[in-house]
């Protein structure tokens, strides 16, 4: 390669417009200087937030915001350099800045992503990248509109056990696959409105933790991790783990849209709080020569009838392929093809993915 790129303008020109790919990381680029670093601002500095902004201590953490005082100050005592501010306006707002990582609760994402882009910045979201489906299209498009690299925080994606299972599928060890079953044993929501008007606690700025959210009073229900419990600020765990589960068959398959998707079954709806439980199914269309897929949805204890007893105890969490030829099992870390008698000694395929 004769052109020298440096690493900011690298960042800046790749990954335009991509979405749910894997956990972040700088990645490896020409540059006029090796010692170059990127100028980052980080939103949402414990958590998610905090593991992002541990791996990357490689770059210079120039700006930290966090809604929590006390998160806040831990943050700049590991990056005594970076500028403080609990609004994230105000970090973007900053000149100097390569890019902006954002690690905020869900209902927060599309607001600051959206700023972020506004200002142009490339930037890195932690999943899932809105809390609607009309904020993601908004997203979706601002970046194909602003050119600039985006990407989406699923950090499962990046690890070798999908990429093993991917090549096992699009091998056709498998043969055609036509239902794919996907469940989650996490269970969120399901819970009353809190009544209680406890003060808000010294030290949180709960009106920027709200940001675009309708005002609702202060709970502990809400601040800091329990929020996934409510529509206004998540989705329960379809919205949590959706992402991580479904990624495997929609990137094995090569899926997109769904034809149709409908509730299977369910509690009743609640206005306030997403379902504990729940059975969800979709169906895909053919792609090229690979048939139509019915996926089905699961969470909160519920799984597919499909599995043995000893299946579900060690994939209490997962995704099962069912092909002509046979089965594959899989969570975040291993898998099986099914029935494991008949594949005894097969030999893998060929290492297409790169890890």
């Amino acid at each position: 390669m004769s052109q020298i790129i440096p690493r900011r303008h690298f960042l800046a020109r790749t990954l335009a417009g991509s979405a749910a790919l894997c956990g972040f990381q700088i990645l490896p680029a020409w540059s006029a200087s090796p010692n170059e670093k990127l100028n980052l601002g980080i939103i949402g500095v414990a958590g998610r937030g905090g593991e992002n902004l541990s791996g990357l201590t490689s770059e210079n953490i120039a700006a930290l915001c966090d809604v929590d005082d006390a998160r806040l100050a831990a943050a700049q005592a590991r990056f005594p350099a970076a500028k403080g501010c609990n609004d994230f306006r105000e970090l973007i707002d900053l000149k100097g800045l390569d890019a902006i990582v954002v690690s905020t609760p869900d209902h927060t994402h599309a607001v600051a992503v959206s700023a972020a882009l506004k200002s142009g910045r490339p930037v890195y979201c932690e999943k899932p990248l809105a809390r609607t489906v009309s904020e993601a299209r908004f997203v979706t498009d601002l970046a194909r509109e602003k050119k600039l690299a985006t990407q989406l925080g699923t950090q499962i994606h990046a690890e070798r056990n999908y990429r093993r299972v991917v090549e096992w599928v699009q091998a056709g060890t498998l043969g055609a696959i036509r239902e794919v079953h996907v469940w989650a044993a996490a269970v969120y929501g399901g819970i009353p409105k809190p009544k209680d008007r406890p003060p808000v606690p010294a030290g949180l700025h709960y009106d920027l933790w709200l940001g675009p959210v309708p005002e609702v009073p202060y709970s502990p229900e809400y601040v800091p991790f329990k929020w996934r419990n409510w529509w206004a600020f998540g989705g329960g765990c379809l919205a949590d783990f959706g992402c991580h589960f479904m990624d495997l068959p929609f990137w094995a398959l090569g899926l997109k849209h769904p034809q149709s998707v409908e509730p299977v079954d369910g509690p009743p709806v609640d206005p306030d709080s997403p379902p504990p439980w729940l059975i969800m199914r979709y169906q895909f269309p053919a792609r090229g020569a690979q048939p139509p897929v019915t996926l089905t949805w699961y969470h909160g204890g519920r799984h597919p009838a499909l599995l043995t007893p000893e299946q579900y105890k060690n994939y209490s969490s997962g995704v099962l392929f069912v092909g002509e030829k046979g089965s594959l099992i899989s969570n975040y870390h291993q898998h099986a093809l099914l029935p494991e008698k008949d594949f005894e000694g097969q030999p893998p395929p060929a290492v297409k993915v790169p890890n």
